[in-house]
């Protein structure tokens, strides 16, 4: 039997992988692509949730990455006001902050004011927040103030030295459930998304690559053609490289841990906190999932790609006594309700600090019996969108009859109403289903956004919605997230396609699981 060939098989799917099918798709490509493990499990269900220009990254000269990503985060937010919206973020001063004293800016500063010993002045922090809102061509952020802390509510939890901040603009993201809606749209438009399902084998043979897949879950064996092979397998993407495609390649990534911790709530507004350590590093605290704060991240270089990443002791006790410098409600070990930690494949530029390595992306293209391969080194989750188009612009000089871009203006599922329209949408959603209560509305459109009508069907009473397995979690919902959104487990369920995981108890969890085996 002649085997179909498909324009693209892509390895991996984390958030750039997702985005490049995606793209391809719409494009009228026919794409295929497998993830060994879920959607998003590893780096891109792992970040600091944040659609960001990366202030910080301006220390480093990284102009063109920050002028992408700042004007990235309101292309996003059209894309998808369900998953993502604008976040203020206060910015604590006091003389003690200081540079990371390998940074350009920190070099170049010593030289000028010597006496400043590697400290970040205001005057200097309050020029690059004025740079950070000139590059981005605001239109819905509102720009950097300054922020009189005494008696305030944002002042209310820190302690009393820190009197004066500046506040400014970005965005959160659901990362887990950008990678997912990306997949599924991908799919809608014609794309085989493949999960459990490794790449064993991959070989140039006759003018096209061919590829032998193993699912994981049942032991099927499966061989692709396709005509360009993109390796987006995060980091693997070296591994893959040399010991998968058997390609030489001087690009390499260097793989650094981040590492995240959960507490209780920590102060009643809703902006976030971006703080400046004695190290010359920062951490975000950031409102998470309504009852919790979320304080992270660390960067320790991972260096065993087979170890699982997990939050040491060192980080939580780092993450914790960072805290407690700004926070007057001293932090504890103790207090963590949860942890994760995802390891960044980041370009290897040779530097000793790991915050210093860049985090833009490359995309290197291999042409072996004109057979292309495409590698994707790095990347940041804002840029995801752009990079996908960078490597259509590779693409399209192999099918040069693929259409042109079209995700500038194109909203992922769900994400069909304006910026601001989530109140109405809730008020709607629950006017439609009087049995939900406003909680469980929020929930469900920050997860589905229009599409929480279609998921819903035609309920007309919480019965229906069939067995409920804790924290607002139903059977409906959880047939959705399987037959709509690739999950296959409890896992996939309770920690990317949401996070209920933080709700359920050990044997909601186990009820849920037991479910799952009961349908296969």
């Amino acid at each position: 039997m002649k085997r179909k060939v498909s324009d693209l098989f892509i390895i991996g799917g984390g958030v750039n992988g997702c985005g490049i099918a995606r793209d391809a798709a719409g494009r009228g490509l026919s794409v295929v692509l497998a993830e060994m493990n879920d959607l998003g499990s590893a780096t891109s269900s792992s970040s600091t949730k944040l659609f960001h220009g990366g202030l910080r990254y301006l220390e480093f000269f990284e102009f063109r990455l920050v002028r992408e990503a700042l004007k990235e985060r309101e292309v996003l937010l059209k894309a998808m006001p369900h998953i993502s919206w604008p976040m203020r973020f206060i910015l604590p001063l006091d003389k003690s902050q200081r540079f990371e004293k390998s940074t350009p800016v920190s070099k170049l500063l010593n030289k000028i004011f010597p006496f400043y010993k590697n400290r970040r002045p205001a005057w200097l922090i309050r020029a690059g927040l004025l740079l950070y809102d000139l590059m981005g061509g605001r239109t819905i952020l509102p720009g950097t103030s300054k922020l009189d802390l005494f008696g305030s509510v944002e002042g209310e939890p820190l302690k009393k030295k820190y009197r004066k901040a500046y506040e400014y603009s970005d965005c959160w993201v659901e990362d887990s459930r950008l990678v997912v809606l990306n997949a599924k749209d991908a799919a809608t438009l014609g794309a085989k998304i493949h999960v459990n399902t490794k790449v064993i084998s991959a070989n140039r043979e006759n003018g096209l690559w061919r590829v032998e897949t193993k699912n994981l879950a049942t032991n099927e064996r499966e061989v692709f053609l396709s005509k360009v092979l993109i390796n987006a397998a995060g980091p693997w993407v070296s591994d893959l490289l040399l010991n998968i495609l058997r390609v030489n390649s001087s690009e390499k990534v260097r793989l650094v841990r981040g590492s995240h911790i959960v507490v209780l709530k920590m102060w009643s507004h809703e902006k976030s906190y971006f703080f400046q350590g004695d190290d010359g590093r920062i951490i975000f605290a950031i409102p998470y999932e309504t009852d919790f704060t979320l304080i992270g991240t660390t960067e320790i270089d991972h260096l065993d790609l087979n170890e699982e990443p997990k939050c040491t002791e060192l980080e939580k006790n780092y993450l914790i006594n960072f805290a407690n410098q700004y926070f007057k409600s001293e932090l504890k070990v103790e207090d963590i309700v949860w942890t994760y930690s995802g390891v960044r494949p980041l370009q290897d530029t040779s530097e000793d600090n790991a915050t210093a390595v860049t985090r833009d992306y490359s995309i290197k293209v291999n042409q072996e019996d004109g057979v292309p391969l495409i590698n994707v080194f790095g990347g940041k989750i804002t840029t995801y969108r752009k990079l996908a188009e960078s490597v259509m612009d590779e693409v399209g000089l192999f099918l040069p009859k693929i259409r042109g871009p079209w995700t500038d203006n194109a909203h992922l599922p769900g994400g069909d109403f304006s910026v601001d329209g989530s109140p109405q949408l809730i008020s709607d959603l629950l006017t439609a289903f009087p049995f939900l209560n406003a909680k469980w509305a929020v929930r469900l459109v920050k997860a589905y956004g229009t599409e929480a009508f279609e998921m819903l069907g035609s309920v007309r009473n919480e019965e229906e919605l069939g067995v409920n397995f804790g924290a607002t979690l139903t059977q409906k919902e959880v047939e959705w997230l399987i037959k709509k959104e690739f999950a296959t487990s409890a896992e996939d369920i309770l920690w990317r396609r949401s996070k209920l995981g933080l709700r359920l108890s050990e044997l909601q969890v186990r009820t849920l699981q037991d479910w799952i085996a009961d349908q296969n």
